[in-house]
């Protein structure tokens, strides 16, 4: 699976971003696909990610700005992002979860994206 994700950019607090991450390779043994983040000092975190079902799961910081969304037929996930804060300056990495159909997991990661929000 190769993920390529773009988006990100310098935008002011309170403005909106859409990261998209277009997975492809063997995307139907992808279980879920979504966003993490990680700034300078800090481990990398969970913003937000959807499983194949439609399970969501959000970052406790999200806390409603942000909505993540799936295009299955153009293997995309979206991430949404409402409301920016300073504090969400990060760089932003797309994640993909594969289940095989020997039960094997793999995990990968797209190059990452740059979001800065300025004050």
């Amino acid at each position: 699976v190769q993920l390529q994700a773009s988006g990100g950019g310098l935008v002011q607090a309170g403005d909106s971003l859409r990261l998209s991450c277009r997975a492809s390779g063997t995307t139907d043994d992808i279980y879920s696909i979504g966003w993490y983040r990680q700034t300078p000092g800090k481990l990398r975190e969970l913003v937000a990610d959807i499983t194949r079902d439609g399970n969501i799961n959000y970052g406790d910081f999200v806390k409603g700005r942000f909505t993540i969304s799936r295009d299955n037929a153009e293997n995309t996930v979206y991430l949404q992002m409402n409301e920016v804060k300073p504090e969400d300056t990060a760089v932003y990495y797309c994640n993909a979860d594969v289940v095989t159909s020997d039960d094997e997991y793999y995990g990968y990661w797209g190059q990452g994206t740059l979001v800065t929000v300025s004050s």
